[in-house]
């Protein structure tokens, strides 16, 4: 859920610029909820001081809340035109989404927003056109690097432009605010190339049909899995919405130039097992997405049988691990091959730099400062330490809502701000308690009871209660029903009331709520959420 904010100026007439604006996912601690956005408060207070936002490349956690966030922002926009062409696409499947202001640029070009000149460095990444910021005012040059690697042989696009970077090492660079994810990690990443040829050995071996399942965004995957499908004698079929989007846009700007069609859906089935490849959405274990309905066997024209296999072509995201298994283990019951990074063949590779490019990074910019960003508080840490290792003289650690000075003086934290996180919700976003997310978080774990009394002119129950129980067991467990043991309560609560009291209807509505939520407790052990409505 990458958000930066770069401010120069004094307070009083500070200009902002935001870098990135991404998205992070719901877990089971959420539920209903679709995206998590990043809380920007801060800079809406100040938003005529915003001149603009740059997005480094096209990641959900880099470009995904802007849709959702720009009516809080309303500032133009900058990025690259497979970034712009994934936008626009997305923007074409929403319902009312804002028509943003882009303006595109490409790696090498320079533009100018308010008092920042902002410079694009091509760079690697698992994605097409990702670049790093050189942002520089009248105080230094920041280096924001977004998300990179040192990759000898990209499946897409330049390799990292390592003449620029040491252009601006040599002219002063103040500070690089540097991607830490692979921080514990040491050596180098490995190539896409070496990640082709896994593919390729893998598909060309492989005995029946051939599902493989990565990362929508990763063109340079796709492009090497299709190509080693038309190697191998066999035909793609394209499954899953996201993946198609992807496709659609990096056709249109040639990314995929000279490979064979794709298979329609209809078609597959005249296709035999072993010239057929499935390229599908799912890698994260989502319910919804192509590869766990072929494990549910759920799709109309297209399905796995024993014999086949499966490569896991991408990364396990921390807290998808049980999703993930869950489709593993309905593939592998049936008979099919699993195969995921390091099995048999190298089928992935991060995108991100281990500690060997870290340390070249320093070497080529030679920052004053170094910042670590984009990790867990391991990876900062680790990040920090490195630098410290290899002579950078400062390292400033940053955590979410600190104000880091980078100049003048020694890079100083000077303030806190707002920070946090705001939820999709359907067409609504908000706080979790303007959303709804606390209560329901509750009612997922102890249900909800809804209790209707009747009192009649004398203050006395004019027949049973209405209840309805959502959630709650339908018994206890010397076999009561649980609806009549907390019925039985509610009468009680109203009798043990002495009839003159009985006219405030709140009090009565409170001592039948107390009383359910007592009488489900003992018999169960829980609470749950009770509403109690009382009419005369």
């Amino acid at each position: 859920m990458n958000l930066a904010l770069y401010g120069y100026g004094p307070q009083e007439r500070r200009k902002w610029i935001i870098v990135d604006c991404g998205v992070t996912f719901p877990d089971a601690e959420l539920p209903g909820v679709d995206l998590i956005l990043p809380d920007t408060r801060f800079i809406e207070d100040q938003a005529d001081n915003l001149e603009g936002i740059v997005i480094t490349h096209a990641h959900e956690d880099h470009y995904g809340a802007l849709l959702d966030l720009w009516p809080r922002l309303k500032a133009n926009v900058w990025m690259t035109p497979f970034t712009a062409g994934l936008l626009e696409a997305k923007r074409a499947g929403e319902q009312n989404a804002p028509d943003v202001p882009v303006t595109i640029f490409k790696a090498g070009e320079t533009f100018q927003i308010g008092p920042f000149s902002i410079e694009a460095i091509a760079v690697s990444h698992s994605i097409p056109e990702p670049v790093s910021l050189a942002i520089t005012t009248p105080r230094g040059t920041v280096i924001h690097t977004g998300d990179w690697k040192i990759d000898p042989a990209p499946a897409l696009g330049p390799k990292i432009d390592e003449a620029r970077f040491r252009a601006l090492g040599e002219h002063g660079v103040l500070a690089l605010v540097c991607d830490s994810t692979n921080a514990l990690r040491e050596g180098v990443s490995p190539s896409e190339q070496a990640v082709a040829e896994g593919l390729k050995e893998v598909i060309e071996q492989a005995r029946g049909r051939v599902a493989v399942t990565t990362f929508s965004s990763n063109v340079g995957r796709i492009r090497a899995i299709a190509e080693a499908a038309r190697d191998a004698g066999r035909q793609v079929l394209v499954l899953g919405r996201s993946l198609q989007r992807v496709i659609d846009v990096a056709t249109e700007l040639g990314y995929l130039d000279s490979l064979p069609p794709f298979l329609s859906e209809d078609n597959f089935n005249n296709v035999p097992r072993e010239n057929a490849v499935i390229l599908c959405t799912g890698s994260q274990g989502e319910v919804r997405a192509a590869l766990a309905k072929l494990a549910r066997d759920e799709m109309r024209n297209v399905a796995l049988s024993s014999g086949d296999t499966v490569v896991y072509s991408s990364r396990v995201i921390p807290g998808n691990e049980k999703a993930i298994l869950t489709t593993k283990n309905l593939l592998i019951d049936q008979g099919i091959k699993v195969i995921e990074d390091g099995d048999e063949a190298l089928v992935h590779v991060s995108g991100h730099p281990r500690r060997t490019e870290l340390q070249q990074m320093y070497e080529w910019v030679k920052p004053r400062i170094l910042v670590p960003v984009h990790g867990e508080a391991a990876h900062l840490v680790a990040h920090g330490a490195l630098a410290s290792m290899s002579g950078i003289p400062e390292v400033a650690q940053v955590r979410n809502g600190d104000m880091l000075r980078l100049a003048p003086g020694p890079a100083e934290i000077i303030d806190q701000v707002p920070f946090g996180r705001i939820f999709k919700d359907g067409k609504l976003i908000g706080t979790d308690e303007e959303v709804g997310v606390r209560e329901r978080r509750r009612l997922s774990f102890a249900g909800h009871v809804a209790i209707n009394v009747v009192l009649d002119h004398r203050f006395d129950l004019a027949g049973d209660p209405d209840l309805v129980a959502i959630g709650i067991p339908k018994e206890d467990a010397a076999g009561g029903p649980m609806e009549d043991i907390i019925l039985d309560a509610a009468v009680g609560a109203v009798h043990s009331i002495p009839r003159p009291r009985r006219r405030d209807l709140d009090l009565v509505g409170e001592a039948v709520r107390r009383a359910a939520r007592s009488a489900a407790n003992e018999a169960w052990g829980k609470k749950p959420i009770v509403t109690v409505f009382v009419t005369q």
